[in-house]
């Protein structure tokens, strides 16, 4: 893997229901994802068994929910969700955008 990422080199990848993602890099021990939605996409509440969740708000604006706690979210907010913590999100905005970091990796999304 490049030491790198360019933008503009790495296509979404179309995930359904107005959301789509880019990994922007990882390790076995942390991973770095964008994830962009539509208006009105739905973050389906969810828990981790084995990953802990820092979630950034790069654009647009989110209602979220971790650990039934609800706030809504700008860019340069974050919610954190240590693993086995119930979380999810609403789009507030067209390319309402997070940058999601998983410690450890998600296997599953490579």
């Amino acid at each position: 893997m490049s030491p790198y990422y360019l933008d503009s080199e790495h296509p979404w990848t179309e995930l359904g229901d107005g959301i789509r993602r880019k990994i922007v890099g990882h390790t076995p021990e942390l991973m770095s994802v964008l994830v962009q939605f539509d208006r009105g996409a739905i973050g389906t509440p969810h828990a981790h068994d084995a990953h802990d969740q820092i979630a950034f708000v790069i654009a647009g604006s989110f209602e979220a929910t971790v650990g039934g706690i609800k706030r809504v979210l700008k860019p340069g907010d974050a919610f954190i969700v240590p693993r086995l913590t119930e979380h999810g999100v609403v789009a507030l905005e067209q390319g309402s955008t997070l940058l999601d970091q998983f410690s450890p990796r998600r296997e599953d999304y490579l």
